[in-house]
């Protein structure tokens, strides 16, 4: 990846100040696909950087929707996003328009193996202990199995009362404590049907629930709809648009014969005129 677009890294902000980040990412507008292949066009053959940071904050949203897949390993969220950001620029440079994908089926390989990346990095270092009760129990633990080793059935008994919790509690967080990595993917020498090999990391932590190019497709109709009606309804006089307004797009509905009060005609007369409104829409629409 060239100097310059590692610059186009945003800084992912910790703590309180991710939430703006994501906020302010998610109101970067979706490209057309004829404006995503124009623009990669001009990176590919022109080498137009501006291109590709427009490619690149325009998909961010994306990485967000990924990266939080990978929330299970107790990981910084902004970590995540910052070496998701990494991947997308990876994809951006790679993407070529004539191949007849949009460039998020394309990033979602190259997103996903800088976060699996991360992950392997930082896999010892997951938190053990989530809950605050857990955590003092985690660091009393420890200090105490430096002295005393492995816990037999009576030392578990008396740490459990020293630091008042259960023994339950001492044994499972001893556990915790004592368990080896685990790889994240199968190796490449594993075979699927060997048993306990569907229980890898990669598995079941990331959410595989939703399908990202879908909810895409379904984003971008829903926007090329809704701007199509805005346009049809502009089409209208300021009459017939009050009585659609009020009649379909109203979260509280207003009736015929409210609209015949309010334009002093009859309740047969505004019927009339919202089918005729509902044909004009329904015409530029299609």
């Amino acid at each position: 990846m060239s100097t310059e677009l590692k610059t186009m890294a945003l800084s992912v902000p910790q703590g309180g100040g991710l939430d703006g980040y994501i906020q302010s990412v998610n109101r970067i507008p979706m490209l057309s696909a004829e404006k995503e292949k124009a623009l990669a066009k001009r990176l590919q053959e022109d080498k137009d950087l501006d291109a590709a940071k427009e490619l690149i904050m325009s998909h961010l949203r994306f990485v967000v929707h990924i990266a939080r897949g990978y929330s299970g390993y107790g990981l910084p969220q902004a970590d995540l996003i910052q070496e998701g950001n990494i991947g997308l620029m990876k994809a951006v440079k790679r993407f070529n328009p004539e191949v007849g994908v949009r460039l998020v089926s394309f990033a979602v390989h190259w997103i996903k193996a800088e976060i699996h990346e991360y992950v392997l990095r930082n896999w010892r270092v997951v938190k053990v202990a989530t809950t605050k009760a857990q955590r003092k129990l985690f660091f009393n633990l420890r200090k105490m199995k430096k002295r005393l080793g492995w816990f037999n059935q009576d030392e578990v008994e008396t740490v459990a009362k020293e630091l008042g919790v259960s023994s339950k509690e001492v044994m499972e967080m001893e556990a915790r404590m004592s368990a080896h990595d685990q790889a994240f993917e199968l190796s490449s020498d594993d075979d699927d049907s060997k048993e306990g090999s569907t229980y890898s990391p990669a598995m079941y932590l990331e959410d595989k629930r939703s399908d990202l190019a879908e909810e895409i497709e379904t984003e971008d109709y829903e926007a090329h709809t809704q701007k199509k009606l805005f346009s049809a309804m502009s089409e209208l006089d300021e009459r017939s648009q009050d009585i659609v307004q009020s009649r379909w797009l109203s979260e509280s509905k207003v009736t015929l014969h409210d609209l015949a009060a309010k334009y002093e005609v009859s309740a047969e007369r505004v019927r009339q005129l919202e089918q005729n409104a509902m044909k004009k829409l329904r015409a530029a629409m299609s």
